[in-house]
């Protein structure tokens, strides 16, 4: 069962993203660059965080310390990766064969953030996926069994958060909405550290107060985007 259930949870994670790469990613080269990009500047922020963590040796033992400064560090670099997008807007017009990469801005802020929310979620599964893949067991240390779908569904909740976080933040940035800045910067830490139940094995709690998130920010992302009940009508009848 230990197969099965590696391939089932891989495809929990990173299904709904393979298919948005797929469709909306994988025809457009300076769209992949952008995606590779993000996901770069990802790993940039957790390379410091690691060495503020290692540096600081007192609170090595402390995770709220390294969740909340792996947070603050993802959200510089997303600022950072906005500023470069938005400067480099004209050099992207001249070499884009799709225009709309330009001309819709919004197009920019979802690339990188799924580039963001790929590389984050490959890196707090695929410890998980290894140990998944076998001997069998039943859980890590005797835990319940439920962990290892539980870690896959919250890959993919974080995934499609840092899609919806980089919509918004990148919006935010562009018309001064500090209050959706700091929306996204609460959620993303209060997500991260709402992990920290997972210690104590309170999954219901942990995944519905997630999705709960996930959906109200998609919603936001979605409003932000020029997003109306009309349009999601038109699209749901493929009008």
């Amino acid at each position: 069962m230990t197969l099965p259930e590696f391939f089932g949870c891989t495809f929990i994670a990173f299904g709904p993203p393979f298919a948005l790469f797929v469709f909306t990613i994988a025809n457009d080269p300076v769209r992949i660059i952008i995606l590779i990009a993000a996901a770069f500047f990802w790993l940039l922020s957790l390379l410091l965080s690691s060495l503020l963590w290692f540096a600081i040796i007192p609170l090595r033992d402390v995770l709220a310390f390294g969740v909340f400064f792996s947070v603050v560090f993802q959200e510089c670099f997303r600022y950072i990766i906005y500023r470069i997008l938005r400067s480099t807007e004209q050099g992207l017009q001249a070499v884009a064969e799709d225009t709309r990469v330009t001309d819709n801005k919004h197009i920019l802020s979802y690339v990188s953030g799924l580039g963001f929310g790929i590389i984050s979620g490959m890196f707090a599964l695929v410890n998980v996926l290894a140990d998944m893949s076998g001997p069998g067991t039943m859980g890590l240390k005797s835990g319940t069994e439920l962990f290892f779908v539980t870690s896959a569904a919250q890959a993919l909740s974080i995934i499609l958060l840092h899609t919806f976080w980089s919509v918004i933040f990148f919006n935010a940035c562009d018309t001064n909405n500090y209050l959706h800045i700091a929306y996204v910067i609460g959620s993303h830490l209060f997500v991260s550290l709402l992990t920290l139940l997972n210690a104590s094995e309170l999954y219901t709690a942990t995944l519905l107060t997630n999705y709960i998130i996930t959906i109200l920010t998609g919603l936001l992302a979605f409003r932000v985007a020029g997003g109306t009940s009309r349009s999601f009508k038109k699209f749901v009848t493929c009008q």
